[in-house]
């Protein structure tokens, strides 16, 4: 079964989670999971320079390694970076010590590039009570009220920008993908996404 929409009973019980952050404003809080990649990632900075959108992008070190130049320009445009594991490693299927050395290569790469984040977001939305324990002394876990679902291939680019509306609302984190099988459904929903809620008051902010 498909969540669209982070049921409030998984919010409240872990509540220590950031989830949403609604606003006096209506206000939007874009993010971006897996990158940078050279296909979607400028792409998508494009996209957010035209609507004056700033956002938060999660990455993975190994993609920060290889693609530093692209990481650099999500740095230079005013948006914020955080930690999704150097491997984009799955919680439940990975031994706690080598998920948290990930946590710590990614960390490390991201410092190299002269940047400092504690804010972490588990690939899958996965973690476990005991890593989460050990996360939470250095990082600041964000989640999601709204998930895309844009990387799964049997979602039409229309559903995932109908449901992506639909969910939205004041103060949502809504999460995309900047990964390649998420390319047909962020290039038709984005900027339609965007288009509608700027032409209905809301500005996109990072976290």
């Amino acid at each position: 079964m498909r969540y669209h929409k982070t049921p409030y009973t998984v919010q409240r019980i872990f509540s220590s989670f950031i989830w949403k952050k609604p606003q006096p404003n209506p206000t939007i809080y874009l993010t971006f999971d897996d990158g940078p990649i050279p296909e979607l990632t400028p792409f998508i900075l494009d996209l957010l320079d035209q609507y004056h959108a700033k956002a938060t992008f999660f990455c993975v070190g190994d993609n920060i390694r290889k693609n530093a130049d692209i990481f650099q320009n999500i740095i230079q445009q005013g948006h914020q970076v955080g930690n999704h594991t150097y491997h984009h490693l799955n919680a439940w299927k990975t031994e706690k010590r080598v998920y948290l050395e990930n946590i710590e290569l990614c960390k490390q790469e991201i410092e190299k590039q002269g940047v400092k984040s504690n804010l972490f977001r588990p690939p899958y939305g996965k973690l476990s009570f005991n890593v989460r324990k050990d996360i939470i002394q250095e990082h600041q876990i964000v989640m999601w009220d709204v998930l895309s679902y844009d990387f799964d291939p049997t979602i039409s680019p229309e559903s995932c920008l109908k449901n992506s509306i639909k969910n939205t609302q004041n103060g949502s984190l809504i999460v995309f993908h900047d990964n390649i099988k998420a390319t047909k459904n962020i290039e038709y929903a984005l900027p339609r996404y965007l288009e509608y809620f700027s032409e209905r008051g809301f500005v996109f902010e990072k976290l």
